[in-house]
């Protein structure tokens, strides 16, 4: 499992530079406009909550937040990298776990 952690980390750190060294992509909206996505109800024959482990996608998304995270960990505590850039990341990060992200937030990870 570390393996594959590491292996997504480094993904994830070889396209942070070079999208740094491109000078980024375009802005993308304010995580105001945003809107929640609201699941439907679970009918009673759906539950699933006594399930050992979660489904397959559940835990590929976890552990692609979880390598996201620990980048995101690494820019909060480099103070050469800017401002700006940090709150624009965690902005998008938040847009894609549903939360407001700072920089302590990221330790839930």
């Amino acid at each position: 499992m570390s393996f594959l952690r590491a292996l997504i980390l480094v993904a994830l750190l070889g396209a942070s530079a070079v999208q740094a060294q491109q000078g980024g992509q375009p802005a993308a909206p304010a995580a105001r406009d945003v809107e929640p996505v609201k699941l439907p109800a679970v009918p009673e024959w759906r539950r699933t909550d006594n399930y050992r482990f979660p489904a397959i996608g559940r835990t590929v998304a976890d552990m692609q937040n979880l390598a996201y995270a620990m980048q995101l960990r690494d820019y909060c505590a480099d103070r050469r990298v800017s401002d700006d850039f940090v709150r624009e990341q965690l902005t998008r990060f938040g847009r894609l776990t549903g939360r407001d992200e700072t920089c302590a937030s990221l330790m839930d990870y």
